[in-house]
């Protein structure tokens, strides 16, 4: 009887080891694609509303400092179109309605990063006008990235020496 105590105590032991390794998945060994940024952004979108940034008037502390533009100069019939190929790698842009333009209607794009950066930068939407995206023509800075609300924030900042004078805040939904 002393003999089987030993015994007892191994297959308990046993038992209690095999019961937790066996809580642990093993990895298939698929290798799946990171999402990119492109995932988020690519797609139709539709402008629900337009923010002029007076960038002059923020650093003075004076007002106004922002004002809507969305149901002025036909800003409602604002939509953007962020194309991408089959492998996810943007293409063309293109920009529907009748609202003034503020920067180029079609051409071409891509991000300045892929993923999200470490250092809290804004990522951005170069415009391009050559499908070799050499000539840079606009800069869209993504200040809210989409996520599980199909929502987006791209900041267009005009300079004039250096020094930011006014901005356009767009506020986008994917159009589903």
């Amino acid at each position: 009887m002393k003999a089987l105590k030993p015994l007892y105590a191994f297959l308990f032991l046993f038992i209690v080891v095999a019961a937790f390794t066996a809580c642990n998945d093993t990895d298939d060994g698929k290798y799946v694609e990171p999402i990119t940024l492109y995932e988020k952004v690519n797609g139709d979108w539709l402008l629900t509303n337009l923010s002029l940034i007076d960038e002059t008037a923020n650093a003075l502390g004076i007002s106004p400092k922002e004002i809507s533009l969305f149901d002025q100069f036909d800003f409602v019939t604002f939509g953007l179109a962020l194309n991408v190929d089959e492998k996810n790698q943007p293409t063309t842009y293109q920009v529907s309605g009748t609202a003034p333009e503020l920067f180029p209607a079609s051409g071409y794009w891509a991000l300045n990063s892929p993923f999200p950066t470490t250092t809290g930068a804004l990522p951005a939407i170069n415009l391009y006008s050559d499908a070799a995206k050499t000539a840079l023509i606009g800069r869209l800075n993504v200040v809210t990235t989409p996520g599980s609300v199909a929502e987006m924030d791209l900041k267009m900042t005009r300079y004039t020496g250096g020094v930011a004078y006014v901005s356009y805040q767009y506020k986008l939904i994917k159009n589903q």
